[in-house]
């Protein structure tokens, strides 16, 4: 670092993402991007957007607010875009914790949670998983503090029914509690619903994952309308145009392509079952993911041996090297031919290794 950095960034340790290499070509399963490209109808409105950036984008992102506040039966003032939901989160943080209402969330989480703590200033503390890797409802009820649970998890794929959620939401009545829903979709259940119930309620998504648009950046939050007004005065005093025209296009032309949206969505889902099958027929076990990877250990290989393998091989996992978390590998699900060759590579690593 340079002797120009200010001092309040000199201890900050920034967000490890997943490993993007150009050395030559993989089968990409460690950044839990969609298989699928996005829907035709994205594409389209995103190319006929592109004629348009010479001028700035709305920032009220209108016809994409009015789309998806149809599309999840809320007010238009019940919900606000950012450029990908890590922007949304890092609003949340600077929104809604302080000195006086400092942040907690699980120890093994998304990683991002700490950064934007540490980089806001913000005081926090984790809270360990059960040896299961589930969260202790119990450990979130009466903190007083401004509470950040992704549901499903990451990454452990673990969910918590709706009425868990309920329960730390009416324990903690005068601080925000904000769930991170990137992986909803495959969960099937949103918490959502309970926006109009509960005024310390803030939902974030993401349109990265199910929707296949990562490279787009395109997030969001919902809450009460008040909640949404605290988030628009951050959003005006940083980035007013944080949303670009052709994102926002494609977003619209997303929503309004329900059929292939859930095509790629429910072929997604048989992909994961199919492999959790056959890797349990190898000997792996795994939790329960509600996502669209599996989290998955085996008794023979660690997860740092396992990694080296495939990727020595043209494969790419997630592996996260922690003492809790070394002997796990987090696989993405892609496409039936990719996760065939997963399997049958990893068949191959094994027989060598015996």
């Amino acid at each position: 670092m340079s002797r120009f950095l200010s001092s309040k960034y000199k201890d900050l340790t920034p967000y490890v993402p997943g490993e993007q290499p150009k050395d030559r070509r993989y089968i990409k399963l460690n950044t839990n991007e969609n298989p699928f490209p996005p829907s035709p109808r994205a594409q389209a409105l995103a190319a006929e957007a592109a004629a348009g950036l010479q001028l700035y984008s709305d920032p009220e992102c209108t016809l994409l607010v009015e789309k998806a506040a149809q599309y999840y039966g809320i007010d238009r003032d019940e919900i606000i875009f950012t450029n990908g939901s890590d922007e949304m989160l890092n609003f949340a943080f600077m929104t809604f914790c302080d000195d006086n209402r400092p942040a907690v969330f699980p120890d093994i989480t998304y990683g991002f949670y700490s950064v934007f703590a540490e980089l806001n200033h913000i005081p926090y503390t984790t809270i360990p998983l059960r040896d299961d890797f589930s969260v202790g409802v119990e450990d979130y009820l009466g903190l007083n503090k401004t509470i950040f649970l992704a549901n499903p998890n990451a990454p452990t794929g673990l969910a918590l029914p709706m009425e868990k959620i309920e329960a730390i939401l009416q324990s903690n009545p005068n601080n925000i509690v904000v769930i991170d829903e990137a992986y909803a979709d495959f969960n099937g259940e949103s918490a959502v619903p309970l926006i109009h119930k509960y005024e310390n309620l803030l939902v974030i998504q993401t349109f990265s994952k199910s929707r296949s648009m990562a490279g787009a950046r395109l997030g969001l939050g919902i809450g009460c309308k008040a909640l949404i007004r605290d988030l628009n005065v951050i959003k005006y005093s940083t980035n007013p145009y944080n949303v670009n025209s052709m994102t926002m296009a494609a977003g619209i032309g997303s929503l309004e392509d329900t059929k292939y949206f859930k095509t790629t969505l429910d072929t997604i889902l048989r992909n994961r079952e199919w492999t959790a099958d056959a890797l349990k027929a190898l000997g792996f076990s795994m939790t329960d993911s509600r996502t669209n990877f599996l989290f998955v250990t085996h008794p023979k290989l660690d997860g740092g041996k396992l990694y080296q393998h495939l990727k020595d091989r043209g494969i790419l996992v997630r592996f996260f090297n922690t003492p809790r978390l070394k002997d796990y590998n987090r696989i993405t699900i892609g496409s039936k031919d990719e996760m065939q060759v997963l399997v049958s590579t990893i068949k191959e690593i094994l027989e060598e290794s015996t």
